[in-house]
């Protein structure tokens, strides 16, 4: 009886270490993050892509992917994939995109990473 409350008693301070354990291991997993908060203010300031940089002016002007597409030349799916990144627009397109959104292929440029 008695070596079965001493167990017993053994096993709930062990338990208890362990909460303990946990909860410093989550303080400082926290206490981490929240002086991260640099980092992540950092990581929104940067500057975006060409595809959100095109999407971006697009919206804008008030333009669909069709318009832009008919006015360049190239398909919708050709927009679609310029602004989601998966393609990027050729130099004279990109000219023309510029044209069409009433800036310089300088500032359209300077906006990317």
């Amino acid at each position: 009886m008695q070596s079965l409350l001493t167990l017993t008693l053994i096993i709930r301070i062990l338990i208890v270490c362990l909460i303990m354990f946990l909860i410093v291991l989550i303080t400082r997993t926290l206490m981490k993050y929240i002086k991260s908060k640099d980092v992540h203010q950092e990581k929104s300031s940067i500057k975006k892509s060409l595809g959100e940089t095109l999407k971006a002016h697009r919206i804008r002007c008030h333009m669909t992917q069709e318009f832009v597409a008919e006015a360049v030349g190239v398909s919708r799916q050709a927009v679609s994939k310029w602004e989601t990144g998966s393609s990027d627009p050729s130099t004279s397109n990109l000219l023309l995109l510029a044209e069409l959104f009433n800036i310089s292929a300088e500032e359209l440029l300077k906006e990317i990473r």
